[in-house]
């Protein structure tokens, strides 16, 4: 259903900027981490080799790097034998060649790691988008009136963006640390136990410091994040509605509220990143502790004569190694864990109830005459609350017919179920004695055009908006229905007439997107129609050339018209009047008038506070 607002002068997605509450914080947490990574898996099976590929490169890449403080403690082992003695070069050399060796295996590995996670998570982006693309037009209406359409846009781009942020960093990232961290400390054990043991302590050491200040951190990150919700909340809330705020001289509250809330962000954000910006040092301070203790011990060990200096540089490579990994695998967990929430939220939207198939409805309608008839129809959004209890109305072909009632009457809701926009809980709706359940929802939607109260516009030019899905359509055909609703002469005062591009930089009018609007429904000319309020975004000499338009286009077609402004429907051939979801009146606006009923003060409250 064409519901979308065009309040930016133009349809297309929204960009993802995002407004408060669609940008995740960094350290949300999935419902469940382990079900939902089965699930990516499950979803990448088609590039397990590539990945198991990666993962090989990741690991090989590592090891290459492992090995290098090996044969740097036999390089050194050779030019200190050259200070008592004659330095062997040749060996030296040798040693050097292998070690550049090993460097560049471990570079060129490491780049085919990377080159194929990021292809990976690129494609797997693409196919996730993809199938969430197709999977919006197979949910019902109903999904869409319990979520946001902010929420799904957030699941189209920031979930999706930090699922392939997470496959594309983390799996790297988590098997390279492990395994450079198991390596370093097996290599160590081999080298020297002592030592080995000496590194380990004064790292924890360091590591508890660490932990102590991150578990007072981790309160103002969150707190940073709420208080930037709130913020960002505030002003979208203030800039959409600046006008009323102007109006209302609400300046002063509006900044004092912002003042405060700003106030707000900055302590929590000062304090977060002060404690944010210890992480650096404390890891720097971390290394320099191994470092100490290891040249400490190790000179304690030389001077015994139970170690070579050779054993003390190898050791100042693996304590780096050591404890470079830590903080990549605590990186890695929170990215995947980050990975996870978004994928919970992906797989909930890929995994909700669909539109049941339709294959085997077959029912097709040919030259349609546009007799509808509703026969007890019974509705509810919610299976617990019904608002359509028992409606059964009849439209001849080619009848104009209205349907009024005060807001909640259920007007738009009929609407919705003569397209089949929502399945009817009992009774029946038939086109041309063909009911609808047996049709599928293209047929339906075929047989009808709708102007709708909401214009809905997409970025592209004045003539593709007009031409929307109606093929082989002449300049001819699309001209008269431009003239025909008042449109014409504004289009060819455009710096490209009917090619001109509808974006930001061009201000139409509320009133001009209706007429573009209507001007579609013409040029679609299907067998029936559907006006919901129309022409309520235009003036009243705008009005009667759009109405005696839409008079010429409904002629010889079956109307159905949602009106608010009673005066408009004065020449229906029938009006239904809905109450509480139910035909309480129904006849010709003069028949209902000379009733008195409920029609009759609805149309006389109107012209009271008319005059």
């Amino acid at each position: 259903m064409e519901n979308k607002s065009y309040s930016s002068n133009h349809g297309s997605a929204p960009h993802a900027h995002g407004g408060p509450g669609m940008r995740r914080g960094s350290g949300e947490k999935a419902k469940d981490f382990t079900g939902t990574w089965k699930k990516l898996i499950k979803y990448c099976k088609r590039y397990i080799v590539p990945v198991l590929i990666a993962v090989i490169c990741a690991i090989g890449g590592t090891v290459f790097t492992l090995v290098g403080p090996d044969r740097l403690s036999d390089m050194t082992e050779e030019i200190t034998k050259g200070l008592t003695g004659t330095i062997d070069l040749e060996a030296v050399g040798r040693i050097g060649f292998t070690l550049v060796a090993f460097y560049l295996c471990s570079i060129v590995l490491s780049f085919i790691q990377h080159f194929i996670m990021t292809t990976i998570s690129q494609m797997v982006s693409q196919q996730m988008r993809s199938d969430i693309t197709r999977k919006i037009n197979r949910l019902p209406m109903s999904f869409y009136s319990h979520s946001s359409h902010g929420d799904i846009l957030s699941r189209v781009t920031n979930d999706v963006d930090m699922i392939s942020m997470s496959l594309n960093q983390s799996v790297g990232m988590l098997v390279s640390a492990i395994t450079l961290f198991i390596g370093s400390l097996f290599m160590m054990l081999i080298t020297n136990v002592i030592m080995t043991l000496t590194a380990v302590v004064a790292i924890f050491i360091g590591f508890m410091l660490m932990r102590l200040i991150t578990s007072h951190s981790q309160k103002y990150f969150a707190r940073q994040q709420r208080h930037l919700g709130e913020l960002n909340g505030h002003i979208e809330e203030i800039y959409s509605g600046h006008t009323v705020v102007k109006a209302y001289n609400d300046e002063a509250n509006a900044k004092r509220t912002f003042d405060e809330m700003n106030g707000n962000l900055r302590e929590s954000a000062f304090r977060a990143q002060c404690l944010a910006g210890l992480m650096q040092p404390l890891m720097v301070f971390i290394g320099n502790l191994g470092y100490v203790a290891v040249c400490v011990v190790g000179a304690v060990l030389t001077m015994n004569g139970q170690i070579g200096f050779e054993v003390i540089v190898a050791f100042m490579m693996y304590v780096r190694f050591f404890t470079q990994p830590l903080s990549q695998i605590a990186q890695a967990i929170q990215s995947l864990q980050s990975g996870a929430a978004a994928g919970e939220r992906v797989f909930e939207f890929l995994e909700a109830k669909e539109m049941e198939d339709e294959k085997d409805k077959t029912a097709h309608l040919e030259n349609t005459k546009g007799y509808v008839e509703f026969d007890h129809v019974k509705f509810g959004y919610d299976p617990d609350k019904i608002i359509i209890h028992d409606f059964s109305a009849k439209a001849k072909p080619g009848q104009k017919i209205a349907i009024v009632g005060p807001t909640g009457a259920g007007k738009t809701t009929l609407v919705n179920l003569l397209m089949r926009f929502y399945e009817i809980d009992g009774g029946d709706i038939r086109i041309d004695g063909i009911s609808t359940k047996t049709m599928n929802r293209e047929e339906v939607h075929s047989q009808f055009c709708m102007v709708l109260q909401d214009t809905w516009l997409f970025e592209g030019t004045v003539r593709e908006n007009l031409i929307y899905c109606s093929e082989n359509v002449s300049d001819e055909k699309m001209e008269a229905a431009c003239k025909a609703v008042g449109l014409d002469h504004f289009i060819h005062t455009l710096p490209h007439g009917y090619d001109t591009i509808l974006n930001d930089q061009l201000n139409l009018s509320q009133g001009q997107k209706q007429q573009l609007t209507i001007a579609r429904a013409m040029i679609a000319d299907k067998p029936m129609l559907i006006l919901d309020e129309a022409t309520s975004s235009v003036d009243t000499r705008t009005e009667l050339q759009i109405q005696n338009a839409m008079d010429a286009l409904m002629e010889g077609r079956t109307s159905f018209v949602i009106a608010h402004r009673l005066s408009t429907i004065k020449n229906s051939d029938l009006i239904l009047v809905l109450k509480d979801g139910d035909v309480i009146e129904s006849g010709t606006h003069d028949e209902l008038l000379e009733k008195g009923g409920f029609y009759a003060d609805l149309y006389n409250s109107q012209f009271d506070k008319a005059s």
